[in-house]
């Protein structure tokens, strides 16, 4: 019998293993979504409330799965949506393929309504492979191209339909002759260890190492046990980039934490004092948290060629997946007797947590939260198996510096985009993948007025078919866009620029009620604890509105001159928050500067 394009579409989808679809409807893929129904909603068409929520949902499917993540948007202002979310699956190297509506062929070029150059839009988003389908005939090899790229160079691809020809009869075995191609299903894993020349050379520089440490990223996330041999062997510290987050768990006593202006003094001690540096599966930006050029020996290990060297000058690049290239080294490491080095940053990683222990436990300005307590009184608590998306952010500082993950758990965020809103959407995401799993995430206000509660509305209209209903946001209201405050006073040495700072104030906990959700308002420290208990065991998804400080200062591992001085700047230029900022900077550099006791 015959079927149409859209229905052809769909079961070629099926064949490659598509469970769901995160898309908003419209009638530039109306011949899509009528050959959706016809193949019995296989694969599930998940309702967004946005198509840059779809696209967010299909890159959080991709991280937390490692499969292909789909999305799907009509034709104009529909494909124009969908733009942020898929750049965040492009610059953190995840595959999603975008299906989008066009305009028929028939009114291309005319400036028809909903017209849109959407060869041009998605050139550079899905520049490994986008292509607008021009005959049935060409559907099977344009799907089946889209999916096998995607898969193979972890990138966004686009298959632009028109409507007409979603609407046509399909063709689904091109005939075998001139001018068709003919495409099959699937996607190999290679098996990619570089040259065994390479390998004794970066062994060498290993073991020649007196004071060796790590960086880990999103690439060794399947390399947890070979990351942990081969610190063991090499006697080192292991810090982790904020994508990073989930590769390596923080009760390993050598795990300095996150890098960078989101990390940890343990973590720039360690970068600092190396000789040797080992980088697998990272590519964070900031060259000014590695070694001082020139100081460190490097190796470094990615699947991608072309991150390799990037960031700090190696001696030695060494291109295959994390895992088996460890693997392939570990026999090469003589393990290092003298474990001075390891041991001193053991006792800094020690040293740390109890500076981020006591500045959570100082109060916040004016009797609100001091937004790390929110974090660090959730930490011990985290639920086995549970998966965590955070947000841009002062949000992301407090989720790197004051969650202590642990095996088995996930977590993930807008990485190298850094886009704000991503959060919840990766939650609603990561519950469709991982139903039965307690998904959490953790936002600001400013993130959540811009894409959250809508994405809240998406969680209330399929909450209940979830085997648990456990899902929890987190939300921070201090009515202001925090993180650019901070930047504003710390980077820029300007003050709070309060026209562009200031937030309005909503109800976040009786909104979540409002739809059917179960919403929590804290405004107290002691009753932190309990709040945490009953979102985790609440019968239904659960919004936790915390009232928190925004005087609370997000500081940096170390604070460069530059940085004090802009800080003095901004106090002396009289922020409209001078004395709240002068009180709690002073309270959280009193406990860094402090001795601390075991406790």
């Amino acid at each position: 019998m015959a079927i149409t394009v859209g229905q052809y579409i769909m079961q070629r989808l099926q064949e490659w293993g598509v469970e769901r679809i995160y898309a908003y409807p419209g009638d530039g893929i109306n011949g899509i979504l009528a050959g959706q129904r016809k193949n019995d909603n296989k694969p599930r068409f998940v309702q967004a409330r946005h198509e840059e929520l779809a696209a967010f949902m299909a890159s959080a499917h991709a991280k937390f799965t490692g499969t292909v993540g789909v999305c799907m948007a009509t034709s104009g202002p529909g494909a124009i949506h969908l733009l942020n979310g898929l750049y965040d699956a492009k610059m953190d190297h995840q595959p999603v393929v975008a299906i989008v509506g066009q305009s028929a062929t028939t009114a291309l070029g005319s400036q028809y309504q909903q017209e849109v150059d959407l060869q041009s839009l998605f050139k550079d988003v899905a520049s490994e492979y986008c292509v607008t389908v021009s005959s049935p005939a060409a559907v099977r090899h344009c799907v089946d191209r889209a999916f096998r790229i995607a898969a193979d160079q972890k990138c966004v691809t686009c298959v632009i339909l028109p409507k007409d020809i979603q609407e046509e009869e399909a063709v689904p075995e091109p005939p075998q002759k001139h001018d068709h191609a003919l495409t099959g299903v699937g996607c190999p894993v290679p098996y990619m260890v570089p040259h065994q020349s390479d390998l004794s050379a970066a062994a060498k520089i290993l073991n020649e190492g007196k004071k060796v440490a790590m960086l880990v990223g999103a690439g060794a996330l399947s390399a947890q046990d070979e990351v942990l041999q081969i610190a063991e062997l090499l006697g080192a510290g292991v810090a982790k980039s904020w994508l990073g987050k989930a590769a390596v768990a923080d009760d390993i006593p050598f795990c300095t934490g996150h890098i960078g202006l989101l990390g940890s003094k343990a973590s720039w001690d360690l970068m600092q004092g190396c000789d040797t540096l080992l980088v697998v599966g990272s590519s964070f930006p900031y060259s000014e948290f590695y070694p001082p050029a020139g100081q460190a020996k490097g190796v470094q290990i990615d699947i991608d060629g072309r991150l390799l060297s990037l960031r700090y000058p190696m001696s030695i690049n060494l291109k295959g997946d994390a895992r088996q290239t460890l693997s392939a080294l570990i026999p090469m490491i003589t393990r290092k007797s003298d474990r001075t080095w390891q041991k001193a940053i053991i006792d800094d990683v020690k040293d740390w947590w109890k500076v981020v222990e006591a500045r959570a436990h100082t109060d916040g300005n004016k009797g609100l939260l001091n937004p790390e307590r929110v974090f660090w009184e959730l930490s011990p608590k985290l639920p086995e198996g549970c998966i965590i998306s955070a947000d841009s952010g002062t949000t992301a500082n407090w989720y790197a510096r004051d969650l202590k993950i642990r095996r088995g758990m996930m977590a993930s965020g807008s990485g190298n985009l850094a886009s704000m809103g991503a959060a919840v959407p990766y939650a609603v995401g990561a519950k469709f993948c991982y139903p039965h799993r307690i998904c959490i995430a953790v936002t600001g206000d400013g993130a959540m007025q811009m894409n959250g509660l809508n994405a809240c509305i998406t969680v209330a209209k399929y909450w209940k078919e979830w085997s648990d209903p456990r899902w929890i946001t987190l939300v921070l209201n201090n009515r202001d866009l925090n993180q650019v405050t901070w930047e504003q006073r710390i980077m820029m040495g300007d003050i709070r620029f309060t026209a562009s700072q200031e937030l309005p104030d909503f109800p976040y906990a009786a909104f979540a009620d409002s739809i059917g959700l179960r919403g929590i308002r804290v405004e107290k420290a002691d009753e932190l604890g309990d709040a945490w208990d009953r979102a985790l065991s609440s019968d239904r998804p659960v919004v936790l509105e915390a009232i928190s400080d925004p005087d609370t200062p997000t500081l940096p591992p170390h604070v460069s001159l530059e940085q004090a001085k802009n800080f003095t700047e901004t106090v002396l230029r009289g922020d409209p928050e001078e004395a709240g900022i002068i009180k709690q900077a002073v309270k959280g550099m009193v406990q860094t500067l402090i001795p601390h006791g075991d406790n």
